[in-house]
């Protein structure tokens, strides 16, 4: 063979004497891949999750949640126990979510228009969009 490295090609791998040898495990994370769009991943992932539009209730529809918050503020004393259906926006993009919260109610806040549940859970009336209560017994 007359190669330009014949001179070194069978001398014996170096070993420092001075410094540890890296554990191998430290040696691969050298080689792994590099990310060069940091946090394009996860915008990816935020554009395709999906949302939910807000559903706009009718004036009927209305009326009956209406109703049915006066029967609950009626007897707001035995903190009825309900179940609303709400929208929840998203945080980060336009739409939300319809969600579920079951609880007794401490109170009924007309002026932040807001039902309070006695865990601490503040539901916006404007964003209710069905309350199941056993009071209601033949409006449901």
């Amino acid at each position: 063979m007359n190669g330009s490295y014949d001179d070194i090609i069978n001398l014996p791998h170096h070993v420092s004497s001075t410094r540890p040898q890296m554990a191998i495990s430290k040696r691969a994370a050298q080689f792994s891949p590099f990310a060069a769009l940091t946090g394009y991943d996860a915008a990816i992932r935020e554009t395709a999750r999906l949302t939910d539009q807000r559903i706009e209730l009718g004036e009927s529809d209305i009326a009956a949640l209406d109703m049915k918050l006066r029967l609950l503020a009626d007897r707001i004393g035995e903190h009825p126990e309900a179940t609303f259906t709400y929208f929840l926006p998203d945080e980060k993009k336009e739409g939300g979510a319809y969600v579920t919260a079951s609880g007794h109610i401490k109170k009924i806040d007309d002026f932040e228009g807001a039902v309070v549940l006695m865990d601490g859970e503040i539901i916006r009336i404007e964003d209710v969009l069905e309350i199941q209560c056993e009071i209601f017994g033949a409006i449901q």
